[in-house]
């Protein structure tokens, strides 16, 4: 097991299910207010939605690329970090942290919100946000959308209209998100992302505005 530096892996409690509650909209409805989904000051290693961080790489299906994925302290407070090394060998290419959004193991309505916002800063490279929804069953099915990345924070909102489906032919269905990720994706470089914060919101109302 990890502490907060390091991931650890376990069920949610009753609390971060009640929490859910907000996400549930009329489909019609547009929310003014982000959601924050993670700003990693809890203790217990749990995100604000009840679920806990996972690595994930292309070694999974026999690719090479190196991977470290945990929490540590920054000038911003406390982060979640993403490094290693993107290997291309053996049809790889990835490093991945993923967050669950529903502790049930299900799956979320975002349909109130236009899209998500994101506070990050890294070396530069290819850096994406995946979303996962019940349609996409099989592991390499997704949704991305590039984010920028310098050695300044930067605080960015990625629509929900930016994400483009790979080996999928469905349209994203964000009443349907299942887990969001912070991908290393595509070059054979050495990435390294510190994520502050990650919210559900919209263009015109951003986190804490």
């Amino acid at each position: 097991m990890l502490d907060r530096r390091r991931l650890v892996f376990g069920t949610a409690s009753l609390l971060a299910l009640l929490a859910l509650l907000p996400l549930q909209a009329d489909e019609d409805t547009v929310m003014t207010e982000a959601v924050l989904l993670d700003d990693f000051q809890r203790a217990d290693g749990l995100s604000a939605m009840g679920t806990r961080w996972e690595g994930l790489s292309d070694r999974v299906m026999g690719g090479r690329s190196d991977m470290e994925v945990g929490y540590r302290e920054s000038d911003a407070g406390p982060v979640l970090f993403l490094r290693g090394q993107v290997r291309l060998e053996n049809r790889g290419g990835f490093i991945q942290a993923r967050l669950a959004l529903d502790p049930a193991g299900g799956s979320i309505d975002a349909s109130a919100w236009e899209g998500l916002w994101i506070t990050v800063r890294g070396t530069p490279g290819p850096y994406y946000l995946h979303l996962r929804t019940r349609q996409t069953w099989q592991p390499w099915q997704h949704y991305r959308a590039p984010i920028e990345v310098s050695a300044a924070w930067h605080r960015q909102f990625v629509p929900f209209t930016a994400f483009e489906g790979r080996a999928t032919g469905r349209r994203l269905d964000v009443r349907a998100l299942k887990s969001v990720g912070v991908v290393a994706y595509g070059e054979a470089f050495e990435p390294d992302i510190e994520v502050a914060r990650l919210d559900l919101g919209n263009r015109e109302t951003p986190p804490g505005d």
